[in-house]
C-alpha cells in the first residue's frame, strides 16, 4: 500500500502499480471505464489564459455528451482523435 492507493485513490489502476507501464487511458465520463479514443480540448476563459487547453478523454459513446456539456457552458474548443503513445517522451 502507498499514498496513492490509500483511501480509494488509484485503486482502479492498482494492477498496474510497479509494472513500469502506464494505466490505459479511459473515458472521462463518470463511471465509464471504456478506452479513450477522443480528446476534448477546453478552457474556462474566466480563469485560464486563451492559449491554455485542458483535456478530457472520451470513448466514442460519450463524445457527444461531453462535447455538449462543454459547449453549453462555453468551454469547448475542439475535439481531436486520441493517439496513445508508447513513449512518454514523445510529443504530440
Amino acid at each position: 500500500m502507498n499514498i496513492f492507493t490509500m483511501g480509494g485513490l488509484g485503486l482502479e489502476n492498482e494492477e498496474h502499480a510497479g509494472q513500469g507501464g502506464t494505466a490505459p487511458a479511459v473515458c472521462s465520463r463518470k463511471a465509464c471505464r471504456a478506452e479513450a479514443t477522443w480528446q476534448l480540448l477546453w478552457n474556462n476563459p474566466r480563469i485560464h489564459t486563451p492559449e491554455r487547453r485542458k483535456v478530457w478523454l472520451s470513448c466514442g459513446e460519450h463524445r457527444g455528451w461531453l462535447e455538449d456539456y462543454l459547449q453549453t457552458r462555453g468551454l469547448w474548443k475542439e475535439t481531436i482523435p486520441f493517439a496513445k503513445t508508447t513513449d512518454p517522451g514523445e510529443a504530440r
